[in-house]
């Protein structure tokens, strides 16, 4: 059970640019915001709430900005009402590519959406033109830092539900449903694994490799809609290059 993460990039370094643009607070705010509004302040049993604060916590977001956005989304506070939208079309090449949204303003967003797909070479499609090319997945990072052995790994992850385990450069990748995810999560605490990041994103089924001049437009289109306010990530089954920097 061996491969090429690919993850990362489908979120396309969604961490580092949000946090160079200085825009992770917000975003993450509304994501903590709307998981309240939908399942309760109470991250037992609201998993959007509990991956929320989870990205909190890895992003160094203070405390009284999300007690703020935990009050808002209670009511406790008058704020914006936002709702989730997906947006899916084709990038350069044809590549499929889905944005994640909150807005308090659909038309607007609709737009900016649109706008970026048009002025970098793509096509925004209609709900669920690409989606059905990627799967929900729960993703575990290790490292080998963490001193487990693969085999150790093995025997926690699997028999907790997981789906698969990737050897990956400097550590290990756990791939489970969505299902499962909670479960695993817990063995691997329990276990006294250390996890160095999780969460459940969009995989895609299959890759579309594309060349440098293609993968250079994909990613400008990408860059492109994540510094837009009202997204919150972006997915794509391009095979983009790794990022040198990391």
């Amino acid at each position: 059970m061996s491969g090429h993460s690919k993850w990362a990039n489908i979120k396309h370094k969604k961490g580092k640019a949000d946090a160079l643009r200085g825009k992770i607070t917000t975003k993450i705010s509304r994501e903590i915001t709307i998981a309240v509004r939908m399942g309760g302040a109470d991250p037992t049993g609201n998993m959007k709430l509990k991956l929320a604060l989870t990205k909190a916590k890895a992003n160094n977001i203070p405390k009284d900005n999300i007690q703020r956005a935990i009050q808002k989304g209670a009511g406790a506070l008058d704020g914006s009402s936002y709702e989730e939208i997906t947006y899916e079309g084709y990038g350069p090449a044809g590549v499929a590519v889905m944005a994640s949204c909150l807005t308090d303003n659909r038309n607007r967003t609709a737009a900016d959406i649109r706008h970026v797909f048009s002025k970098h070479g793509g096509n925004l499609g209609a709900s669920g033109c690409v989606g059905y090319m990627f799967q929900q997945k729960g993703i575990f990072a290790i490292s080998e830092e963490a001193g487990v052995s693969e085999d150790d790994l093995m025997m926690v992850a699997l028999e907790a539900g997981a789906e698969d385990i990737k050897s990956e450069d400097g550590g290990f990748e756990i791939v489970t449903d969505p299902s499962a995810y909670d479960d695993v999560e817990k063995a691997l605490a329990d276990a006294g694994i250390e996890v160095e990041m999780s969460e459940i994103t969009m995989v895609p089924d299959n890759y579309a490799e594309l060349s440098d001049e293609d993968a250079e437009k994909v990613q400008k289109m990408l860059d492109a809609l994540e510094d837009l306010d009202d997204v919150q990530d972006v997915y794509t089954n391009a095979d983009l290059p790794e990022d040198e920097e990391e």
